[in-house]
């Protein structure tokens, strides 16, 4: 947050809105507040910290996948209607969502505060948990790079899904998975969605289109395993998703 006084106006409201709100120490930064949402995932924020020099034309330092800074996350929850209804109303706008052609049955919601496609993003499935945190890279090579760096390693199997690009949010991207089995993207080619005459652009989960526009779609794992919160219940969505796997696009199967 900007400010000390925008840190105490948030436990403020986060607590008149029913969500747990507690100041907590953490190494490296100011006064730092620990939320949990409506839906569950524990939220971290805080005003100030030391600063570093930027990195970004420090170019003998870029090496491998060249990660520039933290994007975005990607939560699985029960209630993705929710999630969006709270975040939008925290001053979050809508760039995107999935949702069946002429319903308002919402399978994912792309959220966003500084500008580019999404800040946050809600989808589907048992939860909250952690699908994946994204970093951004300066160029295409780098990604490639990363890949190419993961198979020399012994690595080469944590590279779970990629290259590829999105539909929804159109970056190229490559999925890995850490030592720790924690999914992080490497990505870039962000669109800029600034204007209030920007429409959220609606994607219908049975368009191809939304899982790969080319290549082969990610394995069922990729869509079901994540990183628990810790302390956080995990439900079940009313309806488990359906999405076109590779294991499901190998046998045949049409997508729905």
């Amino acid at each position: 947050m900007f400010t000390e006084t925008d840190l105490d106006k948030a436990k403020a409201a986060f607590e008149s809105w029913g969500c747990p709100a507690a100041w907590c120490d953490i190494p490296f930064q100011g006064r730092t507040l620990h939320i949990t949402d409506p839906v569950g995932t524990p939220l971290e924020f805080c005003a100030t910290m030391p600063v570093v020099p930027r990195m970004i034309v420090k170019f003998t330092h870029h090496r491998g996948g060249c990660a520039l800074r933290l994007d975005h996350y990607q939560v699985l929850t029960p209630n993705v209607r929710k999630a969006a209804e709270f975040y939008m109303a925290s001053g979050f706008r809508l760039s995107e969502y999935i949702a069946p052609k002429g319903t308002t049955d919402l399978r994912g919601v792309f959220l966003q505060r500084k500008g580019n496609p999404h800040d946050i993003v809600f989808f589907n499935g048992a939860g909250p948990r952690l699908h994946h945190f994204a970093y951004l890279s300066p160029e295409v090579r780098h990604i490639l790079d990363a890949c190419d760096r993961a198979g020399e390693l012994g690595y080469g199997s944590s590279v779970e899904r990629g290259p590829g690009r999105h539909g929804p949010g159109h970056a190229l991207f490559a999925y890995f998975r850490d030592p720790d089995g924690h999914r992080i993207e490497l990505f870039n080619t962000h669109y800029q969605v600034m204007d209030i005459e920007n429409e959220p652009i609606a994607w219908d989960p049975s368009d191809p289109n939304v899982s790969f526009p080319w290549g082969l779609p990610a394995r069922q794992a990729w869509y079901e395993e994540a990183t628990l919160f810790e302390g956080a219940t995990v439900q079940d969505p009313a309806s488990k998703p359906q999405p076109m796997t590779l294991e499901r696009f190998l046998s045949g199967a049409s997508h729905r």
